[in-house]
Parts: structure tokens; C-alpha cells; sequence
């Protein structure tokens, strides 16, 4: 758990990230909060100066006394204090960016909002990001000193009920909105106006506040936001622990730089401490580097990350996204510390009937099976090539869109940790054009380390597509050997095709056996022999074929139902997309 080094306080860090659309005075409250709580809550508390604010680099914090529901939770050593660490999240790249690797850092959200504007693109967007990596919300009406006096109120109300109707289907149902004026007047205004309703706000975060599950396991993942040199000691990297934890004397990677450094020393709450862990804001001081090199960017347990060329994610459409989600498009991807345009292929499973013996009256499917959720992502399983994203409507069911997949191809390699978070978004799409550009999320399953991994790993993802071929019988050679055309163009190699499988539209299944004559037509042995009503259908052709070049007009007049009932040929195979041979294949 986040405290201080000092035995006699023991403080609590509260991460809180502030989100909202761009002007909806996100900055401005972070700093009103900071300055209000560092006056009002400490005239009693000598200490109150020297621990208020520390408002830098996005981060600012402010410390205020421990809720009495805190005061001494599931037997843990009591707190004295509570520190809420704001985490100004200007858009959502850097929002995403402070919750890499899934680890949960954020413990509250607060959703900033113009109560004059209301719900913008971006508002939608950073809610979309809250339900993927927070537990708690509360929503801030800010610039209520722009409403008229004799409305506002009525203006608060209605504005009120529009973001718990925008909320119901979230996991945010219900959460606290508040209305304040951060800054009466506008940023522009001297200070000397009072903000309005924030210590009212902050007995409300006070009142959110719970205990966050930190664990101190595993490799260590540090989000630095800001580094400087300090002569003669060496270069202080300041962040957020995201995993893990660190301790003096420990060696830690730099894998933007390639280098291994040694922690000198850790700071926290401006003193000194012996280690930190999840969860924590820490200064870290290690062996000299030019901090020109790192002004962001992650550290970790050497080894740990792994840079990645393309990776398996488990996918999910995030339901406001209006486009379409095509393999081989292009989108911003987020992975880790890190958004890089990837190119994306969607697979699911198999559908139900992918046999290739499938009548031409039923056709496979084209779509992925519905199928109980959480199936693991394996190389030993078969999947099915989507053309698209599969939505839970297609089958007919208004149910959840059914498990699938993506592989993703990094334009350039990117480090991450394993089973972090990954975001697609269209981040080219206009900021003001009202959509929302987060298109889908998932999990990171497994990712390709080799540079060549398109020869060396993509073979082994047995990804298939379905294939369905239909020609002709065009005439009866005996009881059991047919001739078929139409089937192939005249330049196919038809050596690739024989001992493939077919079905004739009258139920019976035959083998190709080998081209007949030079125009694409081919010889079929049917094993279990025609079928007299087959040889019926199947004569009439024969004769008129036959006789063709005499009797063409007379023939046509004598065997009308046999030429309106030709017999179709099938064949049904699949090929694996990655497959460097390209074989056809009959299960």
C-alpha cells in the first residue's frame, strides 16, 4: 500500500484521473482543487504548505484528512492522511498511455463536462475508456457561472438528468454528477473571483475514495512523464508504478534506450523511501543518463517488455464506433506505451458446418459460430477468415457478438508488456465530426517477435476460408465416370485439383480423376455408381450432345425438362490464407 516513510504518517494515494472534452476546464479545476484543499483543509495541520501542492508535469496532488470510512479498513495499518493524485489526461491517447499493461492506476474517474455544451465527442470517448479501465466515476458540471443566474438552476437539473440518461447503460449507472465553476470568468478572469461548489466536490471525492487493490508482484512497469538530471547524483526519472515494484539497488530497464540502470535512490511525497510499489508516484534516481533522451516513456524489470512486429489480440467493437470493421484496414493502434498504425485481420471460429461435403442447397455459413465465451486463443485450433468483424445480429439472434480474433501487423515494432490492453481507433477522423473514433478493444494473446514472422510464425495460425466451386455435367461416359466442364478456366492446372471430392446436384459424390481434352474439362469417377433417375436426367443431355451437330433443333423440341434440369457439380475445399503452398484441403 502507497505511504510515507515517516512511521508516524502513514499516507494513502488516491489516483484520480480528470478527463473530458478539450476546454471543458479540466486544468483549471485540477489546479482550483489543488489550491482550495491546500488552504481550507490544513489551517489546523502545520504541515499543510510543505505537503500541499505539487502541481506538475499533468500530475498534481493535494492532500486532504483520511475519511473516517478509511480510517482503519480490512485491519490494514491505519492511514493518517489521504493524497489525491490528479492525473490531467489531455485526450485519449494519453489517457490510454497512463493505463498500459491493464494495470488498474486509475481508482476514480472524473468526467469533466461544459454544462453548457454538454456531451461532446470526446466526452463519449473518454466514458468508452473509463468503462475499459475504471471502477468508479463522478461527473463534473464545470463553467456553471456562464448560465444565467435566473435559470441556472433549472439548467443544472436538466443537464443533470440528460448525463444520468447517457450513463444507464454504462457501468456508471447511477454515478455522482456534481456542478462547479472552477474558474468564474474563464482562464483569462484574475483570480480574484471564488470558484464555486469545489469543496463541496471535495468532500464527494472524499467520500468515493475506497481502498485500491495494489499488488506488488510480478515485473516491474514505471510510466515516466518527466526526467532531469540532478549533478553528481544522476538522473531523477519521476511516474506512476503500473506493476511491480522497485527498491533501491535494483537494476531496471530503459527499453526506448537499450540500457540498464541501477536505482540510487526513491522519493516519495518528497521524502525519501526505501522502495515503492503498484499504484505509487515516485522520484527515481539512477545511474547518470542524458534525460533529454527519455522526456516519456516506460521503465521496467530488464527483460520484461517485449518488442513485438505484429501480435493475436482478443477483439471486441466498442458500440459507438459507426464504421465498419474490415480486415486489411488500417487503424491506430495503442498497445503499451505506444500507438502505432497496424493493419488488421479478423478470424473467429469455425462455423458450425464447415464440412466440404456440404450440399449446394447448404451453403456454410458466413459467419463465425456463436460460442460460450472466453474460448482460448490456441495455434493448435483451426479459426474461419472474416471479411469483417462479426456482430451478434447476424445470426439472427439479438445476443452478444460471438468470440473472435485479430491478428495485427505493426507499421513499425512496438514494446509492451504481455496481456496489456489494445485500443483501435480512427484517430484521423475529425475532432468535431460527432463520432466516436475508438473503434475496438481486446487483450494482447500473443505477439511475434521475428522480424520475418510472416515465413517464420504466420504459418502455424491456421486461419481458413471456405471455397465453393460449381460447374456442369456435360455428358454420361459410363455408369461411373461422368465429364464435367465449367468448373475450371482453360489455363487452370487441373494435376492441383485431382483426388478432390465432389457432389453432383442429384446426391451423389464422385473423386476427380484428371482433365478431359484441352478446354478445362475433366473426367469424375463416381465410386458408389449413377443413380438410374441420374442417367435418366443425365441421357437426354447425352443424346442431344450426341446428335448436337444434326439434329440440334429437333433434339431441343424432344427433351425439354432434361435441358431445364442440367446436373450441377460441387467442390467444396478450404485453404489456410498463411499457407506459403497455398494446398487445398478436404476434411
Amino acid at each position: 500500500m502507497t505511504e510515507s516513510s515517516d512511521s508516524s504518517t502513514k499516507t494513502l494515494n488516491f489516483n484520480i484521473g480528470v478527463l473530458g472534452h478539450v476546454d471543458s476546464g479540466k486544468t483549471s479545476l485540477a489546479r482550483t482543487l489543488s489550491s482550495t484543499a491546500s488552504t481550507a483543509a490544513f489551517d489546523k495541520n502545520p504541515q499543510s504548505r510543505e505537503r500541499g501542492i505539487t502541481l506538475d508535469l499533468g500530475f498534481s496532488s493535494f492532500t486532504v484528512d483520511l475519511p473516517d470510512h478509511l480510517r482503519d479498513s480490512g485491519g490494514q495499518l491505519p492511514y493518517d492522511s489521504l493524497q489525491f493524485t490528479l492525473v490531467d489526461c489531455p485526450g485519449h491517447a494519453s489517457l490510454i498511455r497512463t493505463i498500459i499493461g491493464g494495470a488498474q492506476i486509475i481508482d476514480l474517474m472524473m468526467l469533466v463536462v461544459d454544462v453548457v455544451k454538454g456531451v461532446q465527442t470526446q466526452t463519449a470517448e473518454c466514458l468508452l475508456i473509463g468503462e475499459l479501465t475504471c471502477p468508479r466515476m463522478v461527473v463534473v458540471l464545470n463553467k456553471i457561472d456562464l448560465l444565467p443566474p435566473a435559470k441556472r438552476q433549472s439548467a443544472i437539473e436538466k443537464m443533470t438528468k440528460r448525463m444520468h440518461k447517457t450513463l444507464e447503460n454504462t457501468r456508471f449507472k447511477d454515478c455522482p454528477v456534481i456542478a462547479v465553476a472552477a474558474k468564474p470568468g474563464g482562464p483569462e478572469a484574475s483570480d480574484t473571483e471564488e470558484p464555486q461548489g469545489v469543496p463541496d466536490l471535495i468532500e464527494l471525492l472524499k467520500k468515493q475514495t475506497y481502498l485500491p487493490q495494489r499488488n506488488p508482484a510480478g515485473a516491474l512497469l514505471m510510466a515516466v512523464d518527466h526526467c532531469f538530471s540532478i549533478r553528481g547524483q544522476g538522473t531523477v526519472m519521476t511516474g506512476t508504478i503500473l506493476q511491480g515494484s522497485l527498491a533501491i539497488n535494483d537494476n531496471v530497464e530503459i527499453p526506448a534506450l537499450k540500457v540498464t540502470k541501477k536505482i540510487k535512490s526513491v522519493q516519495m511525497f518528497r521524502k525519501p523511501v526505501n522502495g515503492a510499489m503498484q499504484g505509487d508516484r515516485v522520484g527515481v534516481c539512477v545511474t547518470q543518463f542524458d534525460p533529454k533522451l527519455l522526456e516519456r516513456g516506460v521503465v521496467c524489470t530488464p527483460g520484461s517488455l517485449r518488442t513485438l512486429f505484429a501480435a493475436v489480440i482478443s477483439v471486441r467493437k466498442i458500440g459507438y464506433f459507426k464504421g465498419s470493421l474490415s480486415t486489411r484496414a488500417k487503424f491506430h493502434i495503442t498497445v503499451g506505451h505506444e500507438t502505432v498504425m497496424g493493419k488488421v485481420t479478423f478470424f473467429g471460429l469455425p462455423p458450425v458446418a464447415t464440412s466440404d461435403t456440404l450440399s449446394d442447397t447448404n451453403p456454410p455459413p458466413s459467419g463465425p459460430s456463436p460460442c460460450s465465451l472466453d474460448t482460448p486463443f490456441t495455434f493448435g485450433r483451426e479459426y474461419f477468415y472474416q471479411e469483417e468483424y462479426a456482430t451478434g445480429q447476424r445470426d439472427g439472434s439479438s445476443g452478444s457478438d460471438p468470440e473472435q480474433w485479430a491478428l495485427l501487423e505493426f507499421e513499425r515494432p512496438v514494446t509492451c508488456p504481455s496481456l496489456c490492453l489494445v485500443i483501435g481507433s480512427k484517430l484521423d477522423t475529425d475532432i468535431h465530426a460527432n463520432a466516436c473514433r475508438l473503434a475496438f478493444q481486446g487483450r494482447l494473446l500473443h505477439g511475434f517477435e521475428d522480424k520475418s514472422y510472416a515465413e517464420t510464425a504466420l504459418p502455424q495460425l491456421r486461419i481458413f476460408k471456405t471455397k465453393h466451386k460449381e460447374g456442369q455435367v456435360e455428358r454420361v461416359t459410363d455408369d461411373y465416370t461422368v465429364i464435367g466442364r465449367s468448373l475450371f478456366k482453360k489455363e487452370t492446372n487441373l494435376q492441383l485439383f485431382v483426388g478432390l471430392r465432389v457432389t453432383l446436384s442429384t446426391g451423389e459424390s464422385g473423386v476427380i480423376e484428371g482433365g478431359f481434352g484441352q478446354s478445362g474439362k475433366f473426367k469424375i469417377r463416381i465410386q458408389e455408381g449413377l443413380r438410374p433417375e441420374t442417367k435418366q436426367l443425365l441421357s437426354g443431355t447425352s443424346k442431344k450432345k450426341g446428335k448436337g451437330g444434326q439434329k440440334g433443333g429437333p433434339a431441343t423440341e424432344e427433351e425439354p425438362k432434361s435441358d431445364s434440369q442440367p446436373v450441377s457439380i460441387h467442390l467444396h475445399f478450404k485453404r489456410y490464407i498463411f499457407d506459403p503452398h497455398k494446398k487445398m484441403v478436404q476434411s
